[in-house]
């Protein structure tokens, strides 16, 4: 019905096909979700319609809608998993910038293999099963620290921002010498570099020009680049860490007493 609530997918059991002489194929919700992939893949997320996924797998649209009910359900799917392919130990090791690293690494390899992954799961709220075992790899990381649920559910969503940021930027990067035929590289050098040239030499933008000439990170290959900035976010987080327990171990300030006022004149 047109005003029936929605409900997630992970609340929705999984048909049951039974098998018989006779009977069309039945699919599962795997099946379904790694054809989706395999077309967002391809062709980009907004590829990955219901009737494109039944042609990749030899069938009709409606009869997917059997297995997951709208295209929003097939997203949440194709989200978890993708999580799945980032693999962590069964539970944080007990140094908690080594774990973050960690996870922090294998999602960007992720987020590469599937470029239209960030882009769904910070564009829209879900929790699968694979998700949700990676956020709990996060805040159990940062929990042997002692800071509290709020402090640690900030800090981890301060790393993957950096993540996902970082992820969107080197995208950026190959769609753009996708569509232009140059590799990074020659795109820096023979689209950007003359320009670029001619900044410097006009001397108007002396920190834009150390930034060129002198700074290290300008050359760097994107996975340094991103490394680079992890450890800077990492450092970030350990600087907190000391002043964020002192402010929880502080008692809280006492409220003023009310219902009297001081004397001015003694």
């Amino acid at each position: 019905m047109a005003d029936e609530e929605p409900t997630s997918i992970w609340m929705v059991p999984e048909r049951q096909e039974r098998s018989g002489p006779g009977r069309r194929p039945g699919y599962s919700r795997e099946q379904i979700t790694r054809a989706a992939v395999r077309v967002a893949d391809a062709e980009g997320v907004e590829a990955a319609t219901m009737r494109r996924v039944a042609g990749e797998l030899g069938t009709g649209a409606m009869s997917l809608y059997r297995y997951v009910p709208r295209r929003d359900d097939l997203f949440d799917l194709m989200i978890d998993l993708a999580m799945s392919e980032i693999e962590l130990p069964g539970s944080p090791s007990g140094d908690w910038r080594s774990d973050l690293a960690l996870l922090a690494g294998r999602t960007r390899a992720t987020g590469l293999r599937h470029p239209w992954l960030i882009t769904l799961l910070t564009s829209r709220p879900t929790l699968g099963p694979h998700l949700l075992r990676v956020h709990e790899f996060a805040l159990g990381a940062l929990d042997a620290t002692g800071l509290g649920i709020d402090d640690i559910t900030g800090l981890v969503g301060m790393l993957d921002d950096y993540t996902h940021s970082a992820v969107r930027r080197e995208l950026g990067w190959l769609d753009e010498a996708r569509r232009t035929g140059l590799d990074p590289e020659r795109w820096k050098r023979d689209y950007m570099g003359p320009y670029v040239r001619q900044v410097v030499e006009s001397g108007d933008f002396p920190l834009f020009n150390r930034s060129i000439l002198d700074s290290r990170t300008a050359h760097l290959t994107p996975e340094e680049r991103f490394r680079y900035g992890l450890d800077r976010v990492l450092d970030a987080i350990a600087a907190l860490i000391p002043s964020l327990l002192r402010k929880r171990s502080s008692p809280p300030a006492q409220p003023e007493p009310t219902g009297t006022k001081p004397d001015p004149a003694r």
